[in-house]
């Protein structure tokens, strides 16, 4: 039986419901918030046993003794092949972006350093950027990382850092990981890079018109906003395609990736 098979619709709006407010909280889901701020057309124990359900199939779980649940890995994995919806970037950002970024090629400024520095501040999270045949990164908005629950503890923010230092030996991995053009999202384990296998990664290819290969993956929390972080990828992407003889680039956003709207 296929996954897509396993729950009902029913059960698909309640694992919705559960990762949107869990992305916008980062607290545990009860069944009686579901009821009270989403509307669900359905009882309160018709909710409660359906989240029951859920974690009993691996799609939530149980982070303490509280009666809260959130995704787990599968459930995200699912909402992502199923239920996710492909969000639009606002044309402020959009017009803001290129022009930035025109100003900043203005002064030479270099593209990976230019389009890392911009990412940073418009999405609030770390990025690192350089040419992969050269092993040469820029970093920037590091501070952005503690703002997120997920990066408050020592050993999470060390395996970042170490994730970094490390970014020339795991380009391979990642790349080994891609299949055509389309953006790639690896949820925990399925993480390629082994230090951050507690959160999410989406990657997504290009090439240059001279031939030469790029690489720009994403990492944040698990409760990162997916959709409108693809579409922010899909168009970086389209923004790099752009500088027609440009080197390849290697950009990675840690932080929560979470835009307006």
């Amino acid at each position: 039986m296929q996954e897509s098979n396993l729950i009902t619709e029913r059960q698909e709006r309640v694992l919705a419901a559960v990762i949107k407010e869990y992305t916008e909280t980062a607290l545990p889901v009860s069944s009686g918030l579901l009821i009270k701020k989403y509307r669900l057309p359905y009882s309160s124990a018709t909710v409660r046993n359906e989240m029951v359900f859920l974690e009993q199939k691996g799609f939530l779980r149980k982070p303490h003794v509280s009666a809260g649940r959130v995704p787990s890995d599968k459930g995200y994995r699912y909402f992502i092949d199923h239920l996710m919806e492909d969000r639009d970037i606002s044309q402020n950002y959009v017009r803001q972006l290129e022009v930035e970024l025109l100003k900043e090629r203005a002064k030479n400024a270099r593209l990976e350093r230019t389009t890392a520095k911009l990412l940073s501040s418009m999405s609030k999270c770390l990025v690192v950027s350089g040419t992969v045949n050269k092993n040469e990164y820029f970093d920037f908005g590091m501070h952005n990382l503690l703002a997120d629950p997920e990066f408050s503890g020592l050993d999470e923010f060390s395996k970042m850092t170490e994730a970094l230092d490390l970014i020339d030996e795991n380009v391979d991995k990642i790349l080994a990981q891609l299949e055509g053009e389309e953006t790639k999202i690896f949820i925990g384990k399925e993480n390629p890079i082994k230090e951050i296998q507690d959160f999410s990664m989406m990657v997504t290819p290009y090439k240059l018109e001279s031939g030469e290969k790029g690489l720009v993956a994403l990492i944040g929390p698990k409760r990162m906003k997916y959709g409108r972080n693809k579409k922010l990828m899909d168009y970086v992407k389209e923004l790099i395609n752009r500088r027609k003889g440009e080197a390849s680039l290697i950009l990675i956003i840690l932080g929560n990736g979470l835009l307006a709207g």
